[in-house]
């Protein structure tokens, strides 16, 4: 075998390390040792016979060679430029948004909280139909950093997914959003047609999911309270659906701590059947007067002795039962109280006409107060399907002018007051010798305001029921949404949100009138084809 031969058998062996070597590095996205030293060989192998070659034949020297050469290196040179620019666009995201209020840009904040997570987020959207609007907005947190991902899912094709996260509703133009973050889920909107995913709202309830502080709801017990571990008359399974949505629950006694602790986010007193002491019930309003936040569920025929407390609030208890004889409850009995009529408040805005079940109700009675602003929560319907009974002994229920209320009923209500507003501190003054002293004149106060998050307001929800949140009634209908919803708005999670200033597109329309519309549509038809003829017409005559 001559030298010739020789050479040929090796150059061919450079071509294929050169192709080894990179395919091995680009597969495994790995270039260890044998990858790199396959290509390295593989080239030099290639430059040797190119020099050679170019000595023996001198080649080089040809023109033809010379313009084939600059034509491969200008042609390799772009797709090497090409690749480069590729590589650069998978790898970093460049996006500008010209818009004059940043329509499609996320605020600092939002990027910040998504640059920072520390763990994998994930947002689902239960929905039919992916919005495209929707779909930037989590396209645009999804750049800020892998871990924040986000999956689209159709309810009725995977139910059990949409079950474990308590999606209800499967309209067409209806969906929920949710957070997923290690063991904790968080609803973060309702969406529809006319109200898209939030960035105001995804970016305030991510920043909730991923604080290490939890908002504590403690339950007033001593007075015949509903029990809080399962038994009957319970209310476990309220205790339950609050720690699913990242509340930390605890059971207070007042008479043992005779004021209230300083995480209370909210106090929920549901069902006493015996009257508080004097001294809890001011340290309750000592509560309220500092920003505190109570949820009071009175049964009828009850008096736990906190009129003190509603008074401030204009709330007055009605001692009267409320009766329903508009034959939806018709198994029931008149005094199960069916509920489809609604305030438009934060709690109840997303009910709609659904039920919730409410079984011996008592009404309420509002009054206005300066500085208390109040919503009726939930309406029974109006007389004469409706009234408060005066005569519940009576077994013929009837409605007596004069004695009875006519409805509609208000069954529940939601009142806030600032802070600004607020009652000062209420000594405690026992009023009676069997109740012990409540809590001493040179006591810390009820609430320490430097360990207390800061409050813009104090508020208070109060039901004339407890058992639409007990076991059993709890996942009735929208019954334990009802309780949810009621201790999340009081909690007042929502006046500690990040601030993000809502962008709006700038209108840029041009308002003209009807001679003027005519005028334009006119000038396009037959002003505009004329001018065309016209010059096409002079350059013709010109020319010829």
């Amino acid at each position: 075998m001559n030298k010739n031969k020789l050479w040929k058998l090796v150059f061919w062996l450079g071509p294929f390390f050169l192709a080894a070597g990179l395919t091995i590095g680009l597969i495994s996205e790995k270039w260890g040792i044998i990858p790199l030293s396959l290509t390295i060989l593989g080239l030099v192998i290639c430059s040797l016979w190119i020099i050679i070659q170019s000595q023996q034949s001198k080649w080089w020297q040809k023109r033809s060679t010379q313009s084939g050469t600059n034509a491969f290196v200008a042609t390799l040179s772009v797709l090497v430029i090409l690749g480069l620019i590729n590589f650069l666009g998978t790898r970093y995201h460049l996006r500008l948004d010209l818009t004059d209020s940043q329509l499609f840009t996320l605020s600092p904040q939002s990027r910040e909280l998504v640059s920072n997570l520390p763990q994998t987020m994930k947002v689902w959207l239960f929905s039919k139909e992916q919005n495209l609007q929707d779909r930037e907005l989590l396209d645009n947190y999804h750049r800020q950093s892998n871990q924040f991902k986000f999956e689209y899912v159709d309810p009725q094709l995977k139910r059990g997914i949409a079950e474990k996260f308590g999606v209800k509703d499967y309209g067409e133009d209806y969906g929920e959003v949710y957070l997923e973050f290690q063991n904790k889920r968080q609803l973060v909107q309702i969406i529809n047609k006319n109200e898209r995913l939030s960035e105001i709202k995804l970016t305030n309830r991510l920043q909730q999911i991923t604080s290490s502080t939890t908002a504590k709801v403690y339950f007033l017990q001593g007075h015949g309270e509903h029990p809080l571990s399962a038994s009957k008359g319970a209310i476990s399974q309220a205790m339950k659906a609050l720690t699913d949505k990242n509340f930390t629950t605890s059971a207070l006694n007042l008479a043992e701590q005779p004021q209230v602790p300083d995480d209370a986010a909210v106090i929920v007193v549901a069902g006493p059947k015996k009257e508080l002491l004097t001294g809890e019930v001011i340290a309750l309003q000592n509560y309220l007067n500092r920003g505190g936040n109570l949820l009071l569920m009175i049964d009828p025929n009850t008096d736990p002795k906190i009129d003190t407390i509603l008074k401030d609030w204009g709330v007055r208890l009605d001692n009267r039962l409320a009766i329903d004889t508009s034959g939806a409850n018709f198994q029931r009995g008149p005094a199960y109280i069916l509920v489809t009529e609604y305030g438009q408040h934060p709690i109840t805005k997303d009910f709609g006409k659904n039920i919730s079940v409410y079984p011996l109700t008592r009404p309420l009675e509002i009054d206005p107060v300066p500085g208390i602003e109040s919503m009726a929560l939930l309406k029974t319907k109006p007389y004469p399907n409706s009234w408060a009974e005066s005569d519940q002994k009576s077994e013929k229920l009837e409605f007596n002018e004069g004695q009875d209320l006519k409805g509609p009923l208000t069954l529940g209500v939601a009142l806030t007051r600032k802070l600004s507003n607020a009652i000062p501190t209420t000594s405690p003054t026992p009023t009676s010798t069997n109740s012990p002293s409540p809590i001493p004149t040179n006591s810390p106060s009820p609430i320490s305001t430097n360990s207390q998050p800061t409050a813009k307001e104090s508020r208070l929800v109060v039901f004339g029921n407890s058992n639409f949140a007990a076991d059993g009634l709890f996942e009735q209908q929208l019954n334990g949404d009802v309780f949810l919803n009621s201790v999340s708005w009081l909690s007042q999670q929502d006046q500690q949100l990040l601030s993000i200033r809502p962008k709006e597109p700038k209108n840029r329309r041009i308002v003209i009138s009807t001679l003027q519309a005519n005028l334009l549509r006119k000038a396009a038809l037959f002003l505009l084809p004329l001018i065309g003829l016209g010059t096409g017409f002079v350059i013709w005559w010109k020319r010829r």
